[in-house]
């Protein structure tokens, strides 16, 4: 059976708009959770991989370090969180994210306190976060592969927190998951270096894997080529510093990146 090509338009369960109207207009001064939602989906996704290749006795690693890379862009006002972990097929995607089974929105919105620090901290334990991109974003799109399908059978998931969203398969020539996250108007302020990293130090410390951004150019130096494994980072680098380096968590030792519960 060849692979869908054609980008078709599905409808989000109801539980879901709830969800997406909550995160926009409820939780919003807890804006910073994105990040810590997508790098924990990320980590999972890696976990799930390493735990599938060892059960087939292939090294998780084999492909190449896993990480997890955030990066953005000022000029197209995007920020991105990549990983390589386990990644979806077409059907993972409409069920992790378009649907209740999968993501437990109906839990979520039955746990509800009404208190938004609490409610924040919820959203990790149903299976929601990915949902809390559309805080900050108007539109996100997602790019997947599924561990052990073929590049051409990669998919692209798109939506702008309103209802509905679109699929199409999209080549993707390795595993894993690519977030991008196109802000709203007003959120520039994510769209720095030092920002991010004082973020992702703040909730994913905690992470053992790798966590790794471009390095911010320095003035008078040419920008760096290449992005610095976490590994390389001072074990306990002062805050000032970490704005000039590569790495911003995670450690060597054996690491546990997206969608799943």
């Amino acid at each position: 059976m060849s692979a869908q090509t054609e980008q078709e338009s599905f409808s989000f369960q109801a539980e879901v708009v709830q969800i997406l109207d909550l995160m926009v207009h409820s939780l919003y001064s807890n804006k910073e959770i994105f990040l810590r939602e997508l790098i924990s989906n990320a980590s999972d996704a890696i976990d799930r991989l390493r735990l599938e290749l060892l059960s087939q006795s292939e090294l998780p690693d084999a492909d190449g370090p896993l990480q997890i890379r955030v990066s953005y862009d000022s000029g197209a006002r995007t920020i991105t969180v990549a990983d390589n972990g386990i990644g979806m097929s077409r059907q993972e995607v409409i069920e992790h994210i378009g649907t209740i089974a999968k993501s437990g929105t109906r839990e979520f919105l039955q746990a509800l306190t009404g208190d938004q620090r609490k409610d924040a901290s919820l959203i990790g334990q149903f299976g929601v976060g990915f949902y809390s991109s559309f805080i900050v974003a108007d539109r996100v799109t997602l790019t997947t592969r599924r561990a052990g399908l073929d590049a051409a059978e990669g998919v692209r998931w798109e939506s702008d927190g309103r209802g509905e969203y679109t699929l199409e398969t999209a080549g993707q020539p390795s595993r894993g998951t690519t977030i991008v996250l196109h802000l709203r108007e007003g959120e520039d302020d994510l769209l720095n270096g030092f920002r991010l990293r004082t973020i992702i130090k703040k909730y994913s410390d905690h992470i053992s894997l790798p966590i790794v951004m471009p390095a911010e150019p320095v003035e008078g130096q040419e920008p760096a080529a290449e992005e610095a494994p976490a590994a390389q980072a001072p074990p306990a680098a002062e805050e000032a510093q970490i704005a000039d380096e590569a790495p911003i968590a995670g450690s060597p030792a054996p690491a546990s990146g997206f969608l799943s519960e």
